[in-house]
């Protein structure tokens, strides 16, 4: 019979708890806090980034390549020098070097000024035109009598937002993985390459869909993933930054009525390279981004070669593979104090996932923009930054996890003495050898082996027993009788010492 209970009794509004109304807004607390967890939890492990990946670091590369197009509409190209719009000023190196300033001293001050400017022009780009326009103006208080203000006109000169903006997000990222994100994998990729050799001869059982299988050895599995991991950093070290310069559709229109007499895709070409970057002769408003597509792509491949050999680690600590060194002073579990957790490896693997996911989004959508233009890339163009640092926060955990790692040679030793049955391979590959060479009484030889080994346990007495009973020839039954799991690795040490540079 069902039971007939009562209703909860009812909550009057006044036993409601309700927040003090004299709580602080924490989006009013000054300075500001962070909403994300790159700018504020984990900001040292990232930091680096921000001089490459930043909004401020957007807004600088934009007056780095205006200030470099006007240099070159005054005093040309290596290849066409002289003015490219006639009646341009020749620069001198002191009119040059003051404009070369404007981006190199950019700092707290003046991204203030430029965020004021935006403010006015609700146009990020407009705003840099007008910010490097006052410093012309001001350029006699510091250079005396100077030809500079005759300039003015030519900043932005026959240009774009875009051709100012995927210049700069080019060299941005550029920056950030050359300087930043390339050393830091490289690093963690020698860490465990280094692992990988001193642990090269240290056996270890293996385990296909995770049950016991062939030895090999702890510096072999490493050096496995080293070697994945160090040819993506190929990949991503040969990666090719492109840029374009030609107007708002691609066709140099605005360029060829201003100037009908100039080279404008020569002057491009030799402007775009000069930055340091590849041209890109083809394109409509915008810059295809398709070497972002690439970069990114093998970003995140790397990311997910590293993804693996946390989930490998982690697994190889629970097994007792791996012991962890503890950190004095550290919590391992708020209520088991035993506990060293691979929280490391953890925070890697959350990480990654979230770098992986928004690189996977950049490289899909910034490969697309309606006909000649739209802005979907202008946002997307924002993330980045965190994509990267993400990423860069993983390597650094994995880094710190690996220094927290000792091997346990002596539990790996144990696990391969209660796994006689692997030698069930080289005993049966024996046999079909020795049965190739004439040998009689070898018939059926995985079958045998299937019987002996297969679902059940064999120790050493048992294997040995069965080869001595098989009636090889000497030498080989006495190279089995001396072959044990935890000498059967092949050559694993030489392949880690031949193939991991």
């Amino acid at each position: 019979m069902w039971a007939v209970t009562s209703p909860a009794p009812q909550t009057s509004p006044s036993d409601v708890p309700t927040p003090a109304t004299d709580r602080v807004n924490l989006a009013d607390v000054t300075p500001p806090i962070a909403l994300g967890p790159l700018d504020g939890r984990y900001r040292g492990a990232v930091a680096p980034l921000v001089d490459h990946l930043s909004e401020a670091a957007l807004n600088r590369a934009r007056i780095h390549v205006e200030v470099e197009w006007l240099v070159t509409l005054c005093n040309g190209t290596t290849t066409t020098p002289g003015a490219v719009v006639p009646g341009a000023p020749t620069l001198t190196d002191a009119e040059i070097a003051y404009l070369r300033r404007i981006p190199a001293t950019f700092g707290a001050d003046e991204i203030a000024e430029l965020a004021a400017i935006e403010r006015e022009t609700v146009h990020d780009v407009k705003a840099v035109e007008y910010f490097i326009k006052r410093r012309i103006a001001t350029a006699p208080e510091a250079l005396g009598e100077t030809s500079l203000p005759a300039a003015s006109e030519l900043v932005h000169f026959a240009c774009t937002s875009e051709d100012i903006n995927n210049l700069s997000y080019a060299l941005m990222v550029q920056g950030g993985v050359r300087d930043v994100w390339l050393p830091a994998a490289a690093a963690l990729t020698d860490q465990l390459a280094d692992m990988a050799r001193e642990h090269a001869d240290v056996p270890m059982l293996s385990r296909t869909h995770g049950q016991p299988a062939t030895p090999t050895t702890m510096g072999k599995e490493l050096a496995v993933l080293a070697h994945r991991l160090r040819r993506q950093l190929r990949r991503i070290e040969g990666a090719e930054y492109l840029g374009k310069l030609n107007g708002a559709t691609g066709t140099y229109g605005a360029h060829v009525v201003a100037v009908p007499g100039a080279d404008w895709p020569a002057v491009s070409r030799a402007f775009v390279e000069h930055l340091g970057l590849v041209w890109n002769p083809l394109t409509t408003q915008i810059e295809s981004h398709d070497w972002q597509a690439e970069v990114y792509a093998d970003v995140a491949r790397f990311n997910r070669i590293l993804h693996n050999l946390a989930t490998d680690v982690w697994t190889y600590i629970s097994l007792g593979f791996f012991t962890q060194i503890p950190v004095a002073g550290a919590t391992g579990s708020s209520t088991m104090p035993h506990k060293v957790n691979p929280i490391r490896f953890e925070n890697a693997e959350a990480n990654l996932e979230i770098s992986c996911s928004l690189l996977d989004t950049l490289s899909a959508t910034l490969v697309t923009s309606r006909l000649q233009r739209d802005l979907t890339d202008s946002t997307t163009q924002r993330n980045i930054g965190p994509a990267f640092g993400h990423s860069l926060l993983a390597i650094d955990n994995v880094r710190r996890g690996l220094t927290a790692l000792n091997v346990n040679a002596a539990l790996m030793a144990e696990d391969l003495d209660h796994n006689w049955e692997v030698l069930g391979e080289p005993v049966q590959s024996a046999m079909r050898a020795a049965s190739v060479a004439g040998v009689e009484g070898m018939e059926n030889p995985y079958e045998r082996l299937k019987e002996l080994t297969r679902g059940q346990r064999v120790d050493a007495a048992r294997m040995r027993e069965f080869v001595a009973g098989l009636g090889l020839p000497d030498d080989v039954a006495a190279r089995l009788a001396d072959l044990t799991p935890a000498s059967y690795t092949g050559i694993a040490a030489r392949l880690v010492e031949d193939y991991l540079a």
